[in-house]
């Protein structure tokens, strides 16, 4: 098993080896706070009405991504504060909060992914260490209209 990691690890990049395996558990809400309760509080907790969507974060990054090309064409820098989305513009920006610290960090959309239904957004690893979210490698987030964006719709 370990030889399987570790062959995953080289092939994927620093950011796989830094993603603890979670266990079946963890991955499953609390029974005694099912989602719409979850969902209920993201609302609750936004005023201006500004959420976009909440899920599962994940970040990429490492030194096998540093400097390629992004979806927009520039290059990728692991300590700027962007990320992935499917289908949100590129150069949006967006506000991400960290659901179970209640951290949160701008960033701009400026490439594609995450390419699994299990994750809304890949962050970059700067984003990730701003969410306190980098060692464990997945956060729950809720994704929010950046506020320089919601003036400029006015």
């Amino acid at each position: 098993m370990k030889i399987f990691a570790l062959a995953l690890a080289l092939w994927c990049g620093a950011a796989v080896a830094a993603v603890p395996e979670p266990s079946a558990e963890a991955a499953m809400p609390q029974a005694s706070e099912p989602e719409d309760a979850r969902v209920s509080e993201a609302l609750a907790h936004d005023t201006s009405a500004t959420l976009l969507q909440h899920g599962w974060a994940t970040w990429y990054g490492g030194k096998r991504w540093h400097g390629r090309r992004t979806a927009s064409g520039e290059r990728f820098d692991r300590q700027a504060l962007t990320a992935a989305h499917k289908t949100l513009p590129l150069g949006s920006r967006v506000r991400v909060v960290n659901l179970s610290n209640g951290r949160e960090v701008t960033v701009r959309i400026n490439d594609r992914g995450p390419f699994t239904p299990k994750f809304i957004i890949d962050l970059s690893e700067a984003a990730a260490v701003r969410l306190g979210m980098r060692h464990a490698g997945r956060a729950q987030v809720a994704l929010h209209r950046s506020a320089a964006l919601h003036k400029q719709a006015r």
